[in-house]
């Protein structure tokens, strides 16, 4: 028996999940400085 892998596990959520949302957080943030970006150069125009 691999000794990681106790007998009381606290949390038996699917990890791709939580990748998954890590991965979509990430990449709304990134894309919404990027349009921010857009926004004031747009505007300084």
């Amino acid at each position: 028996m691999n000794p990681f892998e106790g007998k009381n596990i606290q949390c038996r959520r699917n990890d791709a999940i939580d990748s998954g949302v890590g991965f979509g957080v990430s990449f709304g943030m990134f894309t919404l400085m990027f349009l921010i970006a857009i926004i004031v150069e747009v505007a300084s125009r």
